[in-house]
């Protein structure tokens, strides 16, 4: 027989369906596969922890936002933000569906090139760009997004004997009603910072000024600030055609929009909180259409969205490693990822589905990663069964951040598998190994012997 597992038992208030203001709790429904792929058999085959993305929700994703665009908007394209997650698989998934590649550095730069994306389809943002990074995306006839003056100088000093054109935008802040505003990067608007840069790339024989960029923010949930960008730039680009009777290639309002997931702090669940991709889309289009440039010249329109694209297409699988009770007596879970595997768990309070069924039975309990750190936390609360050890769980719309800010800390980084269109599975990046952190290391002579 057996040996049941011994449980101290503890005395707390019992709260049948947990009711609370918006009424009764819904069942913990289990999640069993993915795209039709049984979920345990994936751990089986690829370990736990387990990153796992479905290439049919990413393409219908893309699909969905570009129509919301694309149907208001005559001249519209994406760029595909690498920041947001850059292994090679997802990146070239949304370059086969017409994406451009956004990047922020000479690494992400390079890393767009050996995808195949032409430099002519290549938006270079960001404040550090080296001599030999901007020396690259001037031979390849990039896109570079100006961000301060220093870096307007760095180019006309590189350019300087060359004879050679820079296509250039510089990227511009300002207030759009959204506080604290994002005045870091890029010029600003109201204070004129931005006219001024712009009359010192028209003044140049070098520079070309192709286009505006601007990016207001980050999990933006007012459309009505990006009706407010939309009108600034719009109205820079009828000042730049007035006086200099030069007309723009583009507009680019960056990204910032945000996915269905679930802002700590936030008073409502994300699927009930966050707009539709359709009220953002109309806050642009509406603007742009409405403003002083002429219909026959309205410029393409770029939008750099990544979070809205990836997120939902993301999961975390992992094992519950131990049970335990806090001093309180809330239940504590101990999963085998934490901080180090789902960085963005700092910012959402991510949703947990166990795999197969469980206890009808919930409880508040909180849910740690497996590091020997006290802020190792996945979940501060969550109303959830008792998991046992050993069983899987879920981590939802964790696409966005998690395989790019992940760290190697305590321990080794895991599988990362794509589920395509057909159901087959794929190693798109693999799990880390002592070698593979070793491989890196370089220890001196006199270190390489030890005794003891």
């Amino acid at each position: 027989m057996e040996k049941k597992t011994y449980e101290r038992p503890v005395i707390h208030k019992l709260n049948a369906n947990l009711v609370n203001k918006f009424g009764q709790a819904t069942a913990i429904e289990p999640l069993r596969e993915i795209d039709g792929v049984p979920i345990r058999e994936l751990v089986e085959r690829y370990g736990s922890p387990l990153f796992v993305f479905s290439e049919r929700q990413i393409r219908q994703k893309y699909e969905e936002v570009m129509q919301a665009f694309s149907t208001r908007y005559p001249r519209v394209k994406f760029g595909w933000s690498y920041k947001t997650n850059y292994l090679n698989a997802i990146c070239n998934i949304f370059h086969q569906q017409g994406a451009w590649a956004e990047v922020v550095s000479g690494f992400e730069y390079r890393k767009a090139m050996q995808n195949g994306v032409p430099g002519n389809k290549i938006i270079f943002n960001g404040p550090d760009k080296s001599d030999e990074d901007l020396q690259l995306a001037i031979k390849h006839n990039s896109l570079i997004h100006i961000d301060h003056l220093d870096e307007l100088y760095q180019l006309l000093d590189l350019l300087a004997g060359q004879d050679t054109k820079a296509r250039v935008a510089i990227r511009v802040n300002m207030d759009t009603g959204v506080y604290p505003m994002w005045d870091r990067f890029g010029f600003n608007y109201e204070n004129g910072q931005a006219w001024d840069a712009i009359n010192k790339i028209m003044a140049a024989d070098n520079l070309q000024l192709t286009g505006l960029h601007c990016h207001i923010g980050t999990f933006m949930l007012a459309p009505s600030a990006y009706a407010v960008a939309a009108g600034k730039l719009a109205a820079l680009y009828m000042r730049i055609k007035n006086k200099f009777g030069h007309s723009l290639q583009y507009l680019d309002l960056g990204g910032g929009l945000p996915s269905p997931n679930n802002l700590k702090g936030a008073y409502l669940p994300g699927v009930d909180l966050v707009p539709g991709v359709e009220e953002f889309a109309e806050a642009i289009t509406g603007t742009l259409l409405n403003s002083d440039i002429p219909p026959d010249e309205l410029p393409l329109l770029i939008m750099e969205n990544g979070r809205l694209l990836i997120d939902e297409a993301g999961y975390l699988v992992g094992t519950v490693l131990a049970n335990k009770r806090l001093t309180d007596g809330r239940r504590a879970t101990i999963l085998d990822f934490g901080l180090n595997n789902l960085f963005t768990s700092i910012w959402y309070n991510h949703k947990i589905s166990p795999v197969e069924e469980v206890s009808n039975f919930k409880e508040d309990m909180e849910l740690f990663g497996p590091l020997c750190m006290n802020i190792d936390v996945v979940r501060e609360s969550v109303v959830l069964p008792p998991l046992p050890r050993g069983s899987l769980v879920v981590a939802h719309n964790v696409g966005a951040y998690n395989v790019t800010q992940w760290m190697q800390f305590i321990t080794l980084r895991p599988n990362v598998i794509l589920i395509d269109t057909t159901g087959k599975s794929h190693i798109i990046r693999q799990a880390e190994t002592l070698e593979t952190i070793n491989s890196q290391e370089e220890v001196p002579a006199h270190l390489q012997e030890i005794k003891l």
